[in-house]
């Protein structure tokens, strides 16, 4: 209901009739608004909100701005000297609200990281349940897990995060999110066994050698190494798996 009346409708009146009765508005309540005979109305109204200040986003919109400007911020500035503050003004937020999604600095790193991972493993089933196939899970797998650019935000974070020290519970976490995606290639490669399209290969040792090369050449990447200026990692890296994963007999 719009409480401004600088936005209401004018009451139309003519000679004959005089003002015209404000109408009543129905609600799954019943009746509301002025009614004849009504005893006036002693709740205040909500004072309106100040010129000039910024909404507050809520819910998941909140968390997600505020974690993509501390990806960014820590990025940049490294987690020693990054401030709620500065995070904060990235996301367009006030630093109250920074503190109420990640409590104290010293966790922030961890809560960032966990929800930057989560993130990115939702939007990268998403994309393998559109594909035709396994061959295609594979190549979007490969284009998830490595760095889209020298110095990717994302993968930035990892490498701050697994220079500092842990505890039992940190690196537990750690673990965790690091066997996501060994769990996400085994699901494809399963999937691709069981319809003839890829061979019979030793799963766990498969698994630790692609993640071990990917690994690889996401340092490549994010460290801007000449050969790859001219030359694609995801290319690199998608052919040497699908050349061990080709049927025998296939060329």
């Amino acid at each position: 209901m719009d409480l401004d009346p600088r936005n209401r409708d004018e009451a139309m009146s003519t000679p004959e009739t005089g003002p015209e009765r404000p109408k009543r508005l129905l609600s799954p309540e019943g009746p509301i608004g002025p009614a004849t005979g009504a005893e006036p109305r002693t709740t205040p109204l909500p004072a309106p909100a100040p010129a000039g200040r910024k909404r507050q986003p809520s819910g998941d919109e909140a968390r997600g701005r505020a974690m993509r400007a501390a990806i960014s911020a820590i990025a940049e500035k490294g987690v020693a000297a990054v401030r709620m503050s500065d995070i904060a003004a990235r996301a367009g937020m006030s630093t109250g609200h920074i503190l109420y999604h990640f409590g104290k600095k010293d966790r922030l790193l961890l809560e960032v990281l966990a929800w930057s991972e989560a993130d990115l493993g939702t939007r990268f089933q998403q994309a393998a349940e559109e594909a035709a196939s396994p061959a295609e899970k594979l190549a979007l797998f490969v284009r998830f897990y490595l760095p889209r650019h020298p110095g990717d935000e994302r993968y930035a974070l990892w490498t701050q995060v697994l220079a500092q020290r842990h505890d039992d519970a940190d690196r537990q976490l750690l673990t965790a999110l690091s066997e996501a995606w060994e769990e996400r290639l085994e699901s494809v490669l399963l999937e691709g066994r069981a319809l003839g399209q890829f061979a019979d290969v030793d799963l766990s040792a498969f698994v630790i050698r692609a993640v071990a090369m990917l690994n690889g050449l996401s340092g490549d990447v994010m460290f801007g190494r000449p050969r790859w200026q001219h030359a694609s990692a995801h290319t690199f890296a998608l052919t040497a798996l699908e050349r061990e994963l080709r049927p025998t007999g296939q060329a």
